[in-house]
């Protein structure tokens, strides 16, 4: 079974093969919204953007981004920078071991501008 390790909240959890990010998260207490989004979000049809992660490690164990993701994501600041490992954990589904940060966003001082 899959690890599914939450770097913020220093928190790993095992999931079946194929799971979706953004329930198994949700079940395991991980804050996936910011702010207002917590209520106000698509609950999972990939359209609102807010359940945006950086896949920090295992990039290549999770399903391809689909177009509607694609697209999605492509309109947020944080994408920039982060082309190659940002998903919507909506749109994810797990096959294998991954690191997840949750809730990124712009860090102006560090040193990718919008990670």
């Amino acid at each position: 079974m899959p690890t599914i390790t939450f770097v913020s909240e220093k928190k790993e959890i095992q999931v079946p093969t194929g799971a979706n990010l953004r329930k198994e998260a949700l079940q395991a207490g991980v804050a996936l919204y910011p702010g207002i989004h917590k209520i106000a979000n698509c609950h999972g049809f990939g359209t609102c953007g807010t359940c945006r992660v950086l896949i920090t490690k295992g990039i290549e164990n999770v399903s391809p981004r689909g177009f509607l993701e694609a697209a999605r994501l492509s309109v947020s600041l944080a994408y920039i920078g982060n082309e190659s490992t940002m998903r919507l954990a909506c749109q994810t589904k797990v096959n294998g071991d991954i690191a997840v940060t949750t809730c990124p966003s712009m860090n102006l001082f560090g040193d990718n501008f919008f990670s």
